[in-house]
C-alpha cells in the first residue's frame, strides 16, 4: 500500500496537481478489490486519470500486453496516450486507430514491446482478426465513454474483442450518462458502480449560459461580432453538419477571422493539425460538429457558442463541458433566431448577451504553427528543431513556444511577429544534414 501511495504521489508531481478529486480518489479505492467498475460522470471532471491512475497500479513487471483501453475515437485515443506519457513511467502504451498505416502498429507493439495498448474498436479488431497480438495475457479492460462507442455502433467490434478476453480480471467501464442497461458482452461481475452524475453543482455555477438573438435567420452576421468581441480567447463554434462547418469557417476567413474547421469528414492529419493549433493558441475559434464535444481535453476553452441549437439535451450537454473544466469558469452562448424552435431543455430565463456598439477587428494570434516535412522516422528530435531554429533563425527561446515531433514530420509554435524574418533566414538550409519543407501549417 505505502509503495502505491508512493507511485501516486510521483504521477501527481509529474503532472503538476496536487490532489484527486472525490470521483478520482473513490476510483483508486477500487484497486483494492477483485469488482469490476463502472464510472458515471459528467464530461471535464477528470474521468481519464480516474482510471489511469487505477491501471498503473496494476501493471506488473514484464513484457506482455496486460491492458486494453477502448475508446470510440482517434482524438481520444491520443489524448489518452498523451496523459499517460506525461505520467513519465516505465511502461510504453502503443496508440491505434484508422487513418495510417496498420503496419507500423504492429512494427511498435513487436518492437516496443507495450504494457498498454490504447485503440479504437474497429482497428483493434483488425489487429486481433491478423493475430498482431495475443489477447490472453490482458488482464484489464477499461472502455472509455462506453455511452458514445455503444451509440456509434461499435458494440459488434467491441463484443468481438471482449469475447478473446480470456484472461481479464478487472473491466472499467466509463460513461457521461447513465445506460438504462449494460449489454451482456461486456461480462461484468460484482460491479461497483460510482455515480458522480449528480452529486454537485459546481460546473453549473461555473458555467454561464447566454443568448444572443440573431435578427436574421443566416447567423453568420452575428457569430462574427460575437468572435470579434471575444478577442484572443478560446472558442468552440458547434455546427450541427459538416457542411455548414465547412461553409461558416470559410466565411469567417473571407471576413480575415481566422479559425480551424474540424470535423469527422476531414483527413486525419488535417484534423490533428487544426487541434494542434487550436490547442497552441495559433488559432483561437474552432469550427466544429459534434466530434468536439466529446474526447478532446484542452484547456483553457474559454467559450462554447453554438451557432445551431444542440439536437439533444445529451449534446448540449457534451459541448458545455467542453468548458468550465476543473476549476475553470466558462460561458456557453446560443445563438437564436426568431424562427427557431427552442428545446424544452433550455432554460427560460437566458441571461441576454448585448453585442458592443463598436465592434473590434477580428485578434490576431500572437503565435503561429509551422510545419516540418521531417519527423521521428528521420531521427528529428526536439532537441535538433529549437537548436536549428534559433542558430540558423536567430529565435530566442521565448520565440517557440512549444515543439511536437510526430513519426514523419513535426509541429512547432512560433512567434507570429518573427516568421517572416525566420523564413527568409533559414531559406535553403538543411536541419540535421537534411534538406526538408518548412512552411506556415495551413
Amino acid at each position: 500500500m505505502q509503495q502505491n501511495n508512493e507511485i501516486i504521489r510521483q504521477v501527481l508531481h509529474q503532472l503538476k496537481i496536487e490532489e484527486l478529486n472525490p470521483m478520482q480518489k473513490a476510483a483508486l479505492d477500487t484497486v483494492k478489490n477483485d469488482s469490476d467498475v463502472v464510472l458515471l460522470s459528467p464530461t471535464g471532471s477528470g474521468k481519464t486519470l480516474a482510471f489511469l491512475l487505477p491501471v498503473l497500479l496494476t501493471l506488473k513487471p514484464g513484457t506482455d500486453i496486460q491492458t486494453l483501453i477502448l475508446v470510440p475515437s482517434r482524438e481520444l485515443a491520443l489524448q489518452i496516450d498523451s496523459v499517460f506519457k506525461s505520467m513519465n513511467t516505465s511502461w510504453k502504451t502503443c496508440c491505434c486507430y484508422g487513418g495510417h498505416p496498420i503496419s507500423e502498429e504492429k512494427k511498435s507493439i513487436v518492437g516496443n514491446h507495450p504494457s498498454i495498448i490504447i485503440g479504437t474498436p474497429g482497428r483493434i479488431a483488425d489487429h486481433l482478426r491478423k493475430g498482431n497480438f495475443s489477447p490472453q495475457t490482458i488482464r484489464t479492460l477499461v472502455i472509455d465513454e462506453f455511452d458514445k462507442s455503444l451509440e456509434l455502433g461499435f458494440q459488434d467490434e467491441m463484443e468481438e474483442i471482449v469475447a478473446q478476453l480470456s484472461g481479464l480480471k478487472k473491466r472499467m467501464l466509463m460513461s457521461a450518462t447513465d445506460a438504462e442497461e449494460i449489454p451482456r458482452f461486456t461480462g461484468l461481475h460484482r460491479t461497483t458502480k460510482l455515480d458522480f452524475l449528480h452529486s454537485n453543482n459546481q460546473e453549473q455555477t461555473r458555467l454561464q449560459l447566454r443568448k444572443l438573438v440573431s435578427p436574421s435567420k443566416d447567423k453568420i452576421d452575428t457569430l462574427y461580432k460575437l468572435l470579434c468581441s471575444l478577442g484572443n480567447s478560446s472558442s468552440i463554434v458547434f455546427c450541427n453538419h459538416r457542411d455548414a462547418v465547412d461553409r461558416v469557417s470559410k466565411l469567417l476567413k473571407e471576413r480575415k477571422l481566422y479559425n480551424e474547421a474540424f470535423h469527422g469528414g476531414m483527413e486525419q492529419p488535417d484534423r490533428e493539425r487544426a487541434l494542434y493549433k487550436f490547442r497552441n493558441k495559433s488559432c483561437f475559434v474552432l469550427i466544429s460538429t459534434d466530434l468536439a464535444a466529446r474526447g478532446l481535453d484542452i484547456p483553457e476553452i474559454e467559450h462554447i457558442i453554438h451557432y445551431h441549437l444542440p439536437v439533444s439535451e445529451e449534446a448540449f450537454t457534451h459541448r458545455n463541458g467542453r468548458t468550465a473544466r476543473w476549476d475553470a469558469e466558462g460561458t456557453s452562448y446560443l445563438i437564436i433566431n426568431e424562427q427557431d424552435r427552442i428545446p424544452e431543455y433550455l432554460p427560460t430565463d437566458l441571461e441576454d448577451y448585448l453585442l458592443p456598439e463598436s465592434i473590434p477587428h477580428p485578434a490576431k494570434p500572437v503565435w503561429t504553427t509551422l510545419y516540418i516535412g521531417k519527423g521521428k522516422k528521420d531521427k528529428l528530435n526536439k532537441v535538433d528543431i529549437v537548436g536549428f531554429l534559433c542558430k540558423k533563425g536567430q529565435l530566442s527561446g521565448e520565440d517557440i513556444s512549444g515543439v511536437d515531433v510526430k513519426e514523419h514530420y513535426a509541429f512547432v509554435t512560433v512567434r507570429a511577429s518573427r516568421v517572416k524574418q525566420l523564413m527568409t533566414l533559414i531559406r535553403n538550409e538543411k536541419i540535421k544534414g537534411m534538406k526538408t519543407i518548412i512552411e506556415a501549417a495551413l
